[in-house]
């Protein structure tokens, strides 16, 4: 809560109110906020706009008058008091949510935002954070409440975490997903063994190394969480290897800004028949990018990666030399954090962000994982949930 206080102006026309610091508050949290009265009214958090129940809208646009203004606003303490026309409708707003929800970044000073930026919550990282692996017990982040929002809090950091010291048994990993959501099926079952198979239907189910990638490019939307628990791992190899992709996005940005450019701007297009009844196939971009420049989404899968063919042939040359130093960077020793896991063991990847490796292993003793998906809203909702309601 804050303790600064606050005036409001109106604008000659009612249709901008002007928040700011009254005269002689010493405290400092930034300049004079706007807000349109249409914004105001329609983001009001009283019983006739919201369901007191779940907080849902009651109300559309439609039920607004069209030209609305506002005619009064007062502050008294953290409440903004505010009557609009031409219904006279009041309407009490809480200040500190106005400053957390406001969207007057010009005139509050907030600086522009370089494309490809990345939220505060978000942590890039390279091979020094094996220096200090997000790690859990099974046990603790099952019983324990605070372990648990913490390690789904370094899952939302950085897009990776581990657990340790599991019950070795098969669908244990269903367990993990119970923690904050649901399994998300595909084609490849409720889960999948990974282990090598004498006719594979994927590349994954063989000894072969494999270079960091994200699962399942050729789907729309894709997996955005994966889980890989380990069962058996006697065999010499076979390591686990993860890489942060916005990290290499960064380091891709920072060498050549028009690589950069140049991945976010096109399209790839992925595709996968791993048997005659599938044919996926999808078309976006390798860094994907929203509209005000975050970075979102990598995609990169160099053994499901089609044809590119919207990048204009002008083009396409460079296009391919920023694809070859993404995948450099990607391979980079000095970005790639590497373990082992024990039966037992398992991680938790951002499939949307952090790619993941394997080494290849022999022949000799035994390897086997089982892999699910899920999905990051329903983690992000449990990890909100547990903040909001300690």
């Amino acid at each position: 809560m804050t303790s600064t206080e606050y005036c409001a102006h109106i604008s000659d026309d009612g249709c901008i109110l002007t928040l700011q610091q009254a005269a002689g508050n010493t405290a400092t949290v930034g300049g004079p906020l706007r807000f349109h009265a249409i914004w105001l009214r329609d983001n009001a958090r009283d019983a006739s706009t919201r369901s007191p129940e779940n907080g849902q809208r009651l109300i559309t646009l439609k039920d607004l008058p069209k030209h609305l203004s506002i005619s009064q606003g007062q502050c008294h303490g953290e409440t903004l008091h505010v009557t609009f026309q031409p219904d006279n409708v009041h309407i009490d707003f809480d200040v500190p949510w106005l400053l957390q929800h406001a969207y007057d970044t010009a005139i509050a000073g907030t600086p522009a935002r370089a494309r490809g930026w990345t939220c505060d919550t978000c942590e890039t990282w390279d091979a020094g954070l094996g220096q200090q692996l997000p790690d859990n017990d099974f046990s603790a982040v099952m019983q324990c409440r605070s372990t648990r929002q913490d390690w789904l809090q370094q899952v939302q950091r950085y897009g990776f975490a581990r657990l340790s010291n599991g019950p070795v048994e098969e669908e244990a990993l269903f367990q993990v997903v119970a923690l904050f959501g649901f399994v998300r099926e595909t084609n490849y079952g409720r889960l999948f063994n990974v282990r090598t198979e004498v006719n594979p239907t994927n590349l994954a189910f063989t000894g072969l190394g494999l270079q960091a990638h994200t699962d399942n490019p050729y789907r729309d939307p894709v997996p955005t969480l994966q889980v890989l628990y380990c069962l058996e791992n006697s065999a010499t190899g076979g390591e686990n290897m993860v890489v942060d992709g916005f990290r290499a996005v960064e380091r891709l940005r920072a060498e050549n800004s028009r690589w950069f450019d140049v991945l976010s701007r096109y399209c790839a297009n992925f595709e996968y028949a791993g048997d005659p009844s599938v044919s996926l196939q999808s078309r976006c971009p390798m860094i994907e990018l929203s509209p005000d420049g975050e970075l979102r989404a990598v995609r990169f899968n160099n053994r499901s990666a089609a044809a590119i063919t919207d990048v204009p042939f002008d083009e396409m040359e460079f296009y391919y030399d920023a694809y070859r130093r993404l995948g450099e960077l990607v391979d980079d020793p000095a970005m790639q954090v590497t373990f082992k896991l024990s039966p037992g063991d398992c991680f938790i990847v951002d499939n949307t962000r952090v790619l993941h490796a394997r080494k290849g292993y022999s022949g000799q003793g035994s390897r086997w994982l089982q892999g699910c998906y899920a999905d990051k809203d329903g983690l992000y909702s449990t990890l909100r949930a547990m903040q909001q309601h300690p």
